[in-house]
């Protein structure tokens, strides 16, 4: 797989916001994230969230997100409204639940689909919720941490 994007979330702009209108913080776009096992990702809004949380880094597929700008055109967003943290090309990120993988030396614990909540409909367009079932992402936990660069496999 290959990493074309690399984003970091310094703070929440859906979680807590239900009823309200999302927050104003934007999502950054780096060359590279400094990954730590049992922590996340340093700067990242879930970093040290809790314990064992099985969402420390997100990954989430290019390919969906072609598919889905095909489907809407209208739409103009780019990878970054989901909110993952990695974005990839070449993997079926759905095939890396519960499963130990490696990129660049590290490695991580694919944990459950990134499900796409109801703020996907703001984020990315009316029907994102629905075209994205069952593709969504990947959370994972870091199991031996280091720094991802962008476009490294």
């Amino acid at each position: 797989m290959k990493i074309l994007h690399l984003f970091v979330s310094p703070a929440h702009i859906y979680v807590g916001h239900y009823g309200g209108p999302a927050g104003t913080t934007p999502i950054v776009e780096v060359e590279e994230i400094e990954c730590v096992a049992g922590s996340g990702i340093r700067g990242d809004r879930y970093f040290d969230h809790k314990p064992d949380y099985k969402g420390q880094i997100t990954f989430f597929e290019i390919e969906t997100h072609r598919r889905l700008c095909a489907q809407f055109p209208a739409s103009k967003r780019g990878p970054d409204c989901y909110r993952r943290n990695v974005i990839v090309e070449g993997q079926d990120l759905n095939a890396l639940i519960g499963r130990e993988f490696e990129i660049q030396g590290l490695r991580f614990l694919g944990t459950e689909e990134s499900k796409p909540c109801f703020w996907m409909e703001e984020a990315f367009g009316e029907g994102a919720v629905e075209s994205l079932s069952g593709k969504g992402g990947l959370r994972a936990k870091i199991l031996a941490g280091g720094r991802l660069r962008r476009g490294g496999h």
